[in-house]
Protein backbone atom coordinates (compact mmCIF):
# COMPACT_ATOMS: atom_id res chain seq x y z
CA UNK A 1 0.00 0.00 0.00
CA UNK A 2 1.53 3.33 -1.15
CA UNK A 3 4.87 1.58 -1.66
CA UNK A 4 5.11 0.40 1.98
CA UNK A 5 5.82 -3.11 3.18
CA UNK A 6 3.24 -5.03 5.23
CA UNK A 7 4.37 -3.92 8.70
CA UNK A 8 4.45 -0.22 7.76
CA UNK A 9 1.12 -0.56 5.97
CA UNK A 10 -0.43 -1.89 9.17
CA UNK A 11 1.07 1.01 11.15
CA UNK A 12 -0.25 3.47 8.58
CA UNK A 13 -3.75 2.00 8.83
CA UNK A 14 -3.57 2.22 12.64
CA UNK A 15 -2.57 5.90 12.41
CA UNK A 16 -5.36 6.63 9.91
CA UNK A 17 -7.85 4.86 12.17
CA UNK A 18 -6.59 6.91 15.13
CA UNK A 19 -6.97 10.14 13.12
CA UNK A 20 -10.53 9.16 12.20
CA UNK A 21 -11.07 8.42 15.91
CA UNK A 22 -9.84 11.90 16.81
CA UNK A 23 -12.29 13.46 14.38
CA UNK A 24 -15.08 11.20 15.71
CA UNK A 25 -14.31 12.41 19.25
CA UNK A 26 -14.17 15.97 17.96
CA UNK A 27 -17.69 15.43 16.64
CA UNK A 28 -19.28 14.28 19.87
CA UNK A 29 -17.20 16.73 21.91
CA UNK A 30 -18.32 19.73 19.86
CA UNK A 31 -21.86 18.66 18.96
CA UNK A 32 -23.26 20.47 21.97
CA UNK A 33 -21.94 23.76 20.66
CA UNK A 34 -24.42 23.59 17.80
CA UNK A 35 -27.39 21.75 19.32
CA UNK A 36 -27.54 23.06 22.89
CA UNK A 37 -29.68 26.05 21.95
CA UNK A 38 -32.27 24.15 19.89
CA UNK A 39 -32.51 21.45 22.57
CA UNK A 40 -32.85 23.81 25.53
CA UNK A 41 -35.38 25.97 23.73
CA UNK A 42 -37.34 22.84 22.67
CA UNK A 43 -36.99 23.81 19.02
CA UNK A 44 -35.86 20.30 18.12
CA UNK A 45 -35.84 17.00 19.95
CA UNK A 46 -32.31 15.87 20.93
CA UNK A 47 -32.17 12.96 18.48
CA UNK A 48 -33.40 15.09 15.58
CA UNK A 49 -31.01 17.91 16.54
CA UNK A 50 -27.86 15.78 16.62
CA UNK A 51 -28.70 13.97 13.36
CA UNK A 52 -29.40 17.32 11.67
CA UNK A 53 -26.16 18.75 13.06
CA UNK A 54 -24.22 15.68 11.92
CA UNK A 55 -25.55 16.07 8.38
CA UNK A 56 -24.45 19.71 8.19
CA UNK A 57 -21.06 18.91 9.69
CA UNK A 58 -20.65 16.34 6.90
CA UNK A 59 -21.60 18.93 4.27
CA UNK A 60 -19.28 21.53 5.82
CA UNK A 61 -16.24 19.26 5.56
CA UNK A 62 -16.98 18.43 1.93
CA UNK A 63 -17.57 21.94 0.60
CA UNK A 64 -15.59 24.10 3.04
CA UNK A 65 -12.28 23.96 1.15
CA UNK A 66 -8.87 22.98 2.56
CA UNK A 67 -7.26 26.30 3.55
CA UNK A 68 -7.41 25.45 7.26
CA UNK A 69 -6.11 21.92 6.58
CA UNK A 70 -3.06 23.33 4.81
CA UNK A 71 -2.55 25.71 7.72
CA UNK A 72 -2.31 22.67 10.00
CA UNK A 73 0.13 20.91 7.67
CA UNK A 74 2.28 24.03 7.39
CA UNK A 75 2.69 24.36 11.15
CA UNK A 76 5.55 21.87 10.87
CA UNK A 77 8.55 22.36 8.58
CA UNK A 78 8.60 20.03 5.60
CA UNK A 79 11.89 18.46 6.76
CA UNK A 80 10.27 17.18 9.94
CA UNK A 81 7.61 15.35 7.95
CA UNK A 82 10.15 13.18 6.16
CA UNK A 83 12.81 11.84 8.51
CA UNK A 84 15.33 9.41 7.06
CA UNK A 85 14.11 6.95 9.70
CA UNK A 86 10.44 6.19 9.05
CA UNK A 87 9.98 5.03 12.64
CA UNK A 88 10.88 8.52 13.80
CA UNK A 89 8.08 9.91 11.64
CA UNK A 90 5.75 7.34 13.16
CA UNK A 91 6.83 8.49 16.63
CA UNK A 92 5.82 12.02 15.71
CA UNK A 93 2.41 10.99 14.38
CA UNK A 94 1.56 8.68 17.30
CA UNK A 95 2.66 11.26 19.86
CA UNK A 96 0.40 14.02 18.57
CA UNK A 97 -2.61 11.76 17.87
CA UNK A 98 -2.51 9.96 21.24
CA UNK A 99 -2.13 13.27 23.11
CA UNK A 100 -5.02 14.87 21.23
CA UNK A 101 -7.35 11.91 21.81
CA UNK A 102 -6.50 11.49 25.51
CA UNK A 103 -7.01 15.17 26.37
CA UNK A 104 -10.23 15.41 24.35
CA UNK A 105 -11.69 12.35 26.08
CA UNK A 106 -10.60 13.51 29.53
CA UNK A 107 -12.26 16.93 29.21
CA UNK A 108 -15.38 15.45 27.63
CA UNK A 109 -15.73 12.94 30.47
CA UNK A 110 -15.80 15.66 33.13
CA UNK A 111 -18.13 17.79 31.00
CA UNK A 112 -15.83 20.76 30.35
CA UNK A 113 -16.16 22.35 26.89
CA UNK A 114 -12.57 22.02 25.69
CA UNK A 115 -11.27 23.00 22.28
CA UNK A 116 -10.30 20.21 19.91
CA UNK A 117 -8.42 22.89 17.97
CA UNK A 118 -6.29 23.80 20.99
CA UNK A 119 -5.73 20.11 21.63
CA UNK A 120 -4.53 19.21 18.15
CA UNK A 121 -2.47 22.35 17.64
CA UNK A 122 -0.87 22.05 21.09
CA UNK A 123 0.07 18.47 20.24
CA UNK A 124 1.67 19.60 16.98
CA UNK A 125 3.56 22.39 18.77
CA UNK A 126 4.86 19.89 21.33
CA UNK A 127 6.18 17.52 18.69
CA UNK A 128 7.83 20.37 16.77
CA UNK A 129 9.52 21.76 19.88
CA UNK A 130 10.64 18.31 21.03
CA UNK A 131 12.16 17.60 17.63
CA UNK A 132 14.10 20.86 17.77
CA UNK A 133 15.52 19.85 21.18
CA UNK A 134 16.92 16.54 19.90
CA UNK A 135 20.74 16.29 19.99
CA UNK A 136 22.32 17.49 16.75
CA UNK A 137 19.19 19.19 15.40
CA UNK A 138 19.93 22.83 14.59
CA UNK A 139 18.06 23.67 11.40
CA UNK A 140 14.49 22.58 12.10
CA UNK A 141 11.89 24.50 14.05
CA UNK A 142 8.21 25.21 13.94
CA UNK A 143 6.88 27.48 11.23
CA UNK A 144 6.78 30.42 13.64
CA UNK A 145 4.93 32.80 11.33
CA UNK A 146 2.11 30.30 11.05
CA UNK A 147 2.32 29.49 14.77
CA UNK A 148 1.81 33.18 15.61
CA UNK A 149 -1.16 33.48 13.24
CA UNK A 150 -2.81 30.37 14.69
CA UNK A 151 -2.04 31.39 18.28
CA UNK A 152 -3.57 34.83 17.82
CA UNK A 153 -6.61 33.31 16.13
CA UNK A 154 -7.22 30.93 19.04
CA UNK A 155 -6.62 33.67 21.60
CA UNK A 156 -8.74 36.43 20.08
CA UNK A 157 -11.74 34.47 18.75
CA UNK A 158 -13.36 33.83 22.20
CA UNK A 159 -13.05 37.54 23.00
CA UNK A 160 -14.89 38.30 19.77
CA UNK A 161 -17.51 35.71 20.70
CA UNK A 162 -18.14 37.31 24.08
CA UNK A 163 -18.08 40.91 22.89
CA UNK A 164 -20.20 40.54 19.78
CA UNK A 165 -22.80 38.34 21.49
CA UNK A 166 -23.16 40.96 24.22
CA UNK A 167 -23.48 43.70 21.58
CA UNK A 168 -25.99 41.72 19.52
CA UNK A 169 -28.15 41.07 22.59
CA UNK A 170 -28.12 44.79 23.35
CA UNK A 171 -29.23 45.59 19.78
CA UNK A 172 -31.98 42.95 19.89
CA UNK A 173 -33.33 44.33 23.16
CA UNK A 174 -33.55 47.79 21.59
CA UNK A 175 -35.11 46.71 18.29
CA UNK A 176 -37.21 43.56 18.88
CA UNK A 177 -40.63 44.42 20.28
CA UNK A 178 -41.79 40.88 20.96
CA UNK A 179 -40.55 40.20 24.50
CA UNK A 180 -41.11 36.46 24.14
CA UNK A 181 -37.60 36.30 22.65
CA UNK A 182 -36.12 37.29 26.02
CA UNK A 183 -38.13 35.00 28.29
CA UNK A 184 -37.32 31.52 29.52
CA UNK A 185 -38.86 28.91 27.19
CA UNK A 186 -41.87 27.14 28.71
CA UNK A 187 -41.08 23.58 29.81
CA UNK A 188 -41.53 21.02 27.04
CA UNK A 189 -43.35 23.51 24.83
CA UNK A 190 -42.28 24.08 21.24
CA UNK A 191 -41.67 27.77 20.47
CA UNK A 192 -43.64 29.63 17.78
CA UNK A 193 -42.71 28.74 14.23
CA UNK A 194 -40.84 31.97 13.51
CA UNK A 195 -38.64 31.60 16.60
CA UNK A 196 -38.11 27.91 15.94
CA UNK A 197 -37.07 28.65 12.34
CA UNK A 198 -34.49 31.21 13.49
CA UNK A 199 -32.97 28.81 16.02
CA UNK A 200 -32.85 25.89 13.60
CA UNK A 201 -31.18 28.17 11.04
CA UNK A 202 -28.53 29.30 13.54
CA UNK A 203 -27.94 25.68 14.64
CA UNK A 204 -27.49 24.72 10.99
CA UNK A 205 -25.06 27.59 10.45
CA UNK A 206 -22.88 26.62 13.42
CA UNK A 207 -22.91 22.95 12.35
CA UNK A 208 -21.85 23.83 8.81
CA UNK A 209 -19.19 26.26 10.06
CA UNK A 210 -17.89 23.66 12.50
CA UNK A 211 -17.54 21.11 9.72
CA UNK A 212 -15.82 23.57 7.40
CA UNK A 213 -13.25 24.55 10.08
CA UNK A 214 -12.84 21.70 12.55
CA UNK A 215 -13.28 19.07 9.85
CA UNK A 216 -10.36 20.57 7.97
CA UNK A 217 -8.14 20.00 11.00
CA UNK A 218 -8.77 16.29 10.59
CA UNK A 219 -7.93 16.56 6.90
CA UNK A 220 -4.68 18.33 7.80
CA UNK A 221 -3.86 15.67 10.38
CA UNK A 222 -4.34 12.85 7.88
CA UNK A 223 -2.21 14.67 5.30
CA UNK A 224 0.58 14.92 7.91
CA UNK A 225 0.31 11.16 8.36
CA UNK A 226 0.33 10.37 4.64
CA UNK A 227 3.26 12.69 3.83
CA UNK A 228 5.25 11.25 6.75
CA UNK A 229 4.66 7.64 5.76
CA UNK A 230 4.81 7.93 2.00
CA UNK A 231 6.32 11.18 0.66
CA UNK A 232 6.65 9.59 -2.79
CA UNK A 233 2.88 9.31 -3.08
CA UNK A 234 1.74 12.41 -1.19
CA UNK A 235 4.43 15.12 -1.33
CA UNK A 236 2.81 16.52 -4.46
CA UNK A 237 -0.62 16.07 -6.00
CA UNK A 238 -0.12 13.18 -8.41
CA UNK A 239 -3.39 13.97 -10.16
CA UNK A 240 -1.83 17.17 -11.55
CA UNK A 241 0.09 17.19 -14.82
CA UNK A 242 3.87 17.80 -14.64
CA UNK A 243 3.79 19.77 -17.89
CA UNK A 244 1.38 22.27 -16.28
CA UNK A 245 3.69 22.68 -13.29
CA UNK A 246 6.63 23.10 -15.66
CA UNK A 247 4.77 25.84 -17.55
CA UNK A 248 3.92 27.67 -14.30
CA UNK A 249 7.54 27.34 -13.17
CA UNK A 250 8.84 28.88 -16.39
CA UNK A 251 6.30 31.71 -16.24
CA UNK A 252 7.21 32.58 -12.65
CA UNK A 253 10.96 32.45 -13.32
CA UNK A 254 10.81 34.45 -16.57
CA UNK A 255 8.82 37.28 -15.04
CA UNK A 256 10.71 37.34 -11.73
CA UNK A 257 14.08 37.65 -13.42
CA UNK A 258 12.92 40.65 -15.48
CA UNK A 259 12.26 42.91 -12.50
CA UNK A 260 14.69 45.69 -11.64
CA UNK A 261 16.26 44.18 -8.51
CA UNK A 262 18.19 47.38 -7.69
CA UNK A 263 15.11 48.56 -5.78
CA UNK A 264 15.27 45.52 -3.47
CA UNK A 265 17.34 45.32 -0.30
CA UNK A 266 20.21 42.77 -0.05
CA UNK A 267 18.05 40.29 1.87
CA UNK A 268 15.35 40.29 -0.78
CA UNK A 269 17.92 39.92 -3.55
CA UNK A 270 19.32 36.87 -1.73
CA UNK A 271 15.80 35.46 -1.44
CA UNK A 272 15.29 36.05 -5.15
CA UNK A 273 18.47 34.10 -5.96
CA UNK A 274 17.21 31.21 -3.79
CA UNK A 275 13.86 31.30 -5.56
CA UNK A 276 15.48 31.19 -9.00
CA UNK A 277 17.77 28.32 -7.96
CA UNK A 278 14.76 26.26 -6.86
CA UNK A 279 12.86 27.11 -10.03
CA UNK A 280 15.88 25.96 -12.06
CA UNK A 281 15.89 22.67 -10.14
CA UNK A 282 12.20 22.22 -10.90
CA UNK A 283 12.65 23.00 -14.60
CA UNK A 284 15.52 20.51 -14.89
CA UNK A 285 13.65 17.81 -12.98
CA UNK A 286 10.31 18.22 -14.74
CA UNK A 287 11.58 18.49 -18.32
CA UNK A 288 10.55 15.39 -20.23
CA UNK A 289 8.42 14.05 -17.35
CA UNK A 290 4.95 12.91 -18.42
CA UNK A 291 3.76 11.76 -15.00
CA UNK A 292 4.85 12.30 -11.40
CA UNK A 293 5.31 8.51 -11.31
CA UNK A 294 8.40 9.06 -13.49
CA UNK A 295 10.18 11.16 -10.86
CA UNK A 296 12.97 9.62 -8.83
CA UNK A 297 11.95 8.86 -5.24
CA UNK A 298 14.00 11.64 -3.57
CA UNK A 299 12.76 14.18 -6.12
CA UNK A 300 9.15 13.96 -4.90
CA UNK A 301 10.03 15.45 -1.53
CA UNK A 302 12.54 17.91 -3.04
CA UNK A 303 9.81 19.06 -5.42
CA UNK A 304 7.50 19.72 -2.47
CA UNK A 305 10.21 21.67 -0.65
CA UNK A 306 10.92 23.75 -3.75
CA UNK A 307 7.24 24.60 -4.34
CA UNK A 308 6.71 25.62 -0.71
CA UNK A 309 9.93 27.66 -0.58
CA UNK A 310 9.19 29.50 -3.84
CA UNK A 311 5.62 30.25 -2.72
CA UNK A 312 6.73 31.44 0.71
CA UNK A 313 9.53 33.73 -0.51
CA UNK A 314 7.88 35.12 -3.64
CA UNK A 315 4.81 36.67 -2.01
CA UNK A 316 6.68 39.21 0.19
CA UNK A 317 8.94 40.24 -2.71
CA UNK A 318 5.92 40.89 -4.93
CA UNK A 319 4.30 42.99 -2.20
CA UNK A 320 7.41 45.17 -1.92
CA UNK A 321 7.65 45.62 -5.68
CA UNK A 322 3.94 46.41 -5.91
CA UNK A 323 4.30 49.07 -3.19
CA UNK A 324 6.83 50.96 -5.32
CA UNK A 325 6.08 53.25 -8.30
CA UNK A 326 6.89 50.65 -10.95
CA UNK A 327 6.22 50.72 -14.72
CA UNK A 328 3.01 49.19 -16.05
CA UNK A 329 4.98 46.29 -17.55
CA UNK A 330 6.09 45.35 -14.02
CA UNK A 331 2.51 45.35 -12.81
CA UNK A 332 1.63 43.03 -15.70
CA UNK A 333 4.44 40.71 -14.60
CA UNK A 334 3.16 40.77 -11.01
CA UNK A 335 -0.31 39.77 -12.25
CA UNK A 336 1.14 36.90 -14.31
CA UNK A 337 3.23 35.62 -11.39
CA UNK A 338 0.30 35.87 -8.96
CA UNK A 339 -1.96 33.94 -11.30
CA UNK A 340 0.62 31.20 -11.86
CA UNK A 341 1.54 31.02 -8.17
CA UNK A 342 -2.03 30.09 -7.28
CA UNK A 343 -1.92 27.09 -9.64
CA UNK A 344 1.68 26.40 -8.57
CA UNK A 345 0.72 26.09 -4.87
CA UNK A 346 -2.13 23.72 -5.71
CA UNK A 347 0.45 21.00 -6.37
CA UNK A 348 1.16 20.76 -2.62
CA UNK A 349 -1.95 22.32 -1.09
CA UNK A 350 -4.36 19.48 -1.75
CA UNK A 351 -6.11 16.55 -0.12
CA UNK A 352 -7.32 13.39 -1.88
CA UNK A 353 -11.08 13.04 -2.09
CA UNK A 354 -11.08 9.90 0.04
CA UNK A 355 -9.37 11.78 2.90
CA UNK A 356 -12.09 14.45 2.95
CA UNK A 357 -14.78 11.76 2.81
CA UNK A 358 -13.20 9.79 5.68
CA UNK A 359 -13.05 12.90 7.87
CA UNK A 360 -16.58 14.03 7.01
CA UNK A 361 -18.03 10.61 7.86
CA UNK A 362 -16.06 10.40 11.13
CA UNK A 363 -17.08 13.91 12.19
CA UNK A 364 -20.70 13.42 11.12
CA UNK A 365 -21.06 10.14 13.02
CA UNK A 366 -19.30 11.52 16.08
CA UNK A 367 -21.70 14.44 16.09
CA UNK A 368 -24.59 12.03 16.68
CA UNK A 369 -23.04 10.48 19.80
CA UNK A 370 -21.96 11.66 23.23
CA UNK A 371 -23.55 15.10 23.11
CA UNK A 372 -25.34 15.18 26.46
CA UNK A 373 -22.50 16.00 28.89
CA UNK A 374 -21.46 19.19 27.14
CA UNK A 375 -25.03 20.20 26.26
CA UNK A 376 -25.85 20.29 29.98
CA UNK A 377 -22.85 22.57 30.61
CA UNK A 378 -23.72 24.91 27.73
CA UNK A 379 -27.44 25.06 28.43
CA UNK A 380 -27.58 25.07 32.23
CA UNK A 381 -24.25 25.79 33.88
CA UNK A 382 -22.84 28.91 32.22
CA UNK A 383 -25.65 31.27 33.23
CA UNK A 384 -27.78 31.32 36.37
CA UNK A 385 -30.94 31.67 34.31
CA UNK A 386 -32.32 29.34 31.66
CA UNK A 387 -31.14 29.99 28.10
CA UNK A 388 -33.61 32.24 26.27
CA UNK A 389 -34.42 32.24 22.56
CA UNK A 390 -32.52 35.49 22.01
CA UNK A 391 -29.45 34.33 23.93
CA UNK A 392 -29.24 31.08 22.00
CA UNK A 393 -29.70 32.77 18.63
CA UNK A 394 -27.21 35.56 19.43
CA UNK A 395 -24.47 33.17 20.55
CA UNK A 396 -24.89 30.96 17.49
CA UNK A 397 -25.03 33.84 14.99
CA UNK A 398 -21.77 35.20 16.41
CA UNK A 399 -20.16 31.75 16.50
CA UNK A 400 -21.11 30.87 12.91
CA UNK A 401 -19.92 34.27 11.65
CA UNK A 402 -16.60 34.14 13.51
CA UNK A 403 -15.85 30.59 12.40
CA UNK A 404 -16.88 31.31 8.82
CA UNK A 405 -14.60 34.35 8.52
CA UNK A 406 -11.71 32.41 10.10
CA UNK A 407 -12.18 29.59 7.60
CA UNK A 408 -12.01 32.10 4.71
CA UNK A 409 -8.58 33.20 5.98
CA UNK A 410 -7.41 29.61 6.56
CA UNK A 411 -7.22 30.04 10.34
CA UNK A 412 -8.34 27.38 12.84
CA UNK A 413 -10.56 28.58 15.68
CA UNK A 414 -12.23 26.87 18.61
CA UNK A 415 -15.94 26.33 18.04
CA UNK A 416 -16.20 25.35 21.69
CA UNK A 417 -14.73 28.54 23.08
CA UNK A 418 -16.32 30.89 20.57
CA UNK A 419 -19.80 29.59 21.37
CA UNK A 420 -19.22 29.22 25.12
CA UNK A 421 -17.97 32.80 25.29
CA UNK A 422 -20.94 33.86 23.17
CA UNK A 423 -23.34 32.24 25.64
CA UNK A 424 -21.50 34.00 28.48
CA UNK A 425 -21.74 37.34 26.66
CA UNK A 426 -25.46 36.90 26.08
CA UNK A 427 -25.96 36.03 29.77
CA UNK A 428 -24.07 39.15 30.86
CA UNK A 429 -26.25 41.23 28.52
CA UNK A 430 -29.31 39.78 30.24
CA UNK A 431 -28.29 40.40 33.84
CA UNK A 432 -24.70 41.57 34.21
CA UNK A 433 -21.77 39.48 35.32
CA UNK A 434 -23.77 38.29 38.33
CA UNK A 435 -25.85 36.27 35.88
CA UNK A 436 -22.89 33.96 35.24
CA UNK A 437 -22.15 30.79 37.17
CA UNK A 438 -18.56 31.68 37.91
CA UNK A 439 -17.58 28.12 38.84
CA UNK A 440 -18.39 26.85 35.34
CA UNK A 441 -16.88 29.92 33.68
CA UNK A 442 -13.66 29.45 35.65
CA UNK A 443 -13.50 25.76 34.63
CA UNK A 444 -13.92 26.70 30.96
CA UNK A 445 -11.27 29.41 31.26
CA UNK A 446 -8.89 27.02 33.01
CA UNK A 447 -9.39 24.46 30.25
CA UNK A 448 -8.78 27.22 27.68
CA UNK A 449 -5.57 28.32 29.42
CA UNK A 450 -4.04 24.93 30.24
CA UNK A 451 -4.91 22.93 27.12
CA UNK A 452 -2.02 24.30 25.05
CA UNK A 453 0.73 23.89 27.71
CA UNK A 454 -0.55 20.47 28.81
CA UNK A 455 -0.78 19.07 25.28
CA UNK A 456 2.58 20.61 24.31
CA UNK A 457 4.21 18.91 27.31
CA UNK A 458 2.43 15.58 26.83
CA UNK A 459 3.07 15.27 23.11
CA UNK A 460 6.70 16.37 23.51
CA UNK A 461 7.37 13.80 26.26
CA UNK A 462 5.57 11.06 24.36
CA UNK A 463 7.58 11.92 21.24
CA UNK A 464 10.86 11.53 23.17
CA UNK A 465 9.71 8.20 24.63
CA UNK A 466 8.58 6.81 21.28
CA UNK A 467 11.82 7.96 19.60
CA UNK A 468 13.74 5.97 22.20
CA UNK A 469 11.55 2.91 21.61
CA UNK A 470 11.63 3.17 17.80
CA UNK A 471 15.35 3.65 17.30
Amino acid sequence: MFGLDTSYTILLLICLLAAAGFEFINGFHDTANAVATVIYTHSLKPTTAVVWSGLWNFIGVNVGGIAVAMGIVNLLPVELLVDQNLMHSISMILALIVTAIVWNLATWYIGIPCSSSHTLIGSIFGVGLAFYLLPGVTTYALNWNKVIDVGLSLLISPLFGFGFALLLMYILRKTVKNKMMFKEPPAKKTPPLWIRSILILTCTSVSYAHGSNDGQKGVGLIMLILISFSPVFFSVDRSQKPENLLYETRQIEWNLTHFDTNTLNPGDRASLRTIVANLEFMKTTLTGIKSFDDLKKPDHFQMRKAIILVSKKTDPILKKIKAQPVPSISRERIAIITSNLKKFKANTEYAPRWVILLVSISLGLGTMIGWKRIVVTIGEKIGKTHLTYAQGASAEIVAASTIGVSTMFGLPVSTTHVLSSGIAGSMVAGGGRHNLQMGTVKNIMIAWLITLPVTILLSGLLFFILRMIFR
